[in-house]
């Protein structure tokens, strides 16, 4: 097959090569670049932050937590029916430690100073904010202080784990409560370090949300456990 040249004053130009009429784009024959066609998608970016990926994991480590605490419910009001009903009356129901009243209110309080930071972080008030999530992480301090007293209060009466079904389920249900709020004092910690060294990106402010989160199931969780223990019949 041979091939046409177009004469052009001072020089020859080759139909398809560079320059020459007819090929649809100045300067080169080929109207999609070098590849020789359309060009594809665009590859997605990388290292890109995902918040809601965050919050969906937070949400289904809650529901284990959830679902864990409702499995022993369900072992608690069998044992308690039983305890109660077939003869041997082996549930003796404890008498409450005074101090489960104050550490009820310390955490309730905590869901409070833990929104009062929300709150100073949306209206960029850094420094209120560090105090109301220190605030928050010095509630939670004392809570466990307090647990740890009512533990105290009961071992002085001579109730200890094995004593009976219902002290049993009292210490595995608020010890279990405990190990996961010292888990929430730890994100708490992580939080106000950022805080105070003025690191408050997107990231910091997912995890504040995501803190918070878990800090009110936390609190929830001791309502729920502290009415089911002591005022449930």
């Amino acid at each position: 097959m041979s091939t046409t040249t177009v004469t052009r004053p001072g020089r020859k130009v080759t139909p398809g090569a560079p320059g020459a009429p007819g090929n649809g784009h100045r300067g080169n024959g080929n109207r999609f670049g070098p590849g020789g066609g359309p060009p594809g998608p665009k590859p997605p970016r990388t290292g890109e932050f995902e918040p809601d990926k965050y919050r969906i994991g937070m949400w289904v480590g809650l529901a284990g937590i959830l679902m864990l605490f409702i499995a022993l419910t369900s072992a608690y009001l069998v044992r308690k029916t039983k305890g109660l009903g077939d003869g041997t009356e082996d549930w003796v129901p404890l008498q409450m430690p005074r101090v489960l009243w104050a550490n009820t209110a310390v955490i309730l309080l905590s869901s409070g100073t833990i929104e009062a930071a929300k709150r100073a972080l949306r209206r960029a008030d850094f420094s209120w904010f560090n105090r109301w999530f220190s605030l928050t992480g010095l509630l939670g301090l004392a809570f466990l202080a307090g647990q740890v007293a009512a533990f105290r209060n009961l071992r002085s009466q001579g109730i200890y784990v094995s004593t009976n079904p219902h002290s049993s389920f009292f210490y595995l249900l608020t010890s279990l409560h405990g190990v996961h709020l010292l888990g929430g004092l730890i994100a708490l910690s992580y939080v106000a370090i950022g805080g105070f060294r003025h690191r408050f990106g997107p990231k910091k402010q997912t995890a504040v949300d995501i803190t918070s989160l878990y800090w009110h199931f936390m609190d929830g969780l001791w309502v729920y456990l502290f009415i089911l223990l002591f005022f449930w019949r």
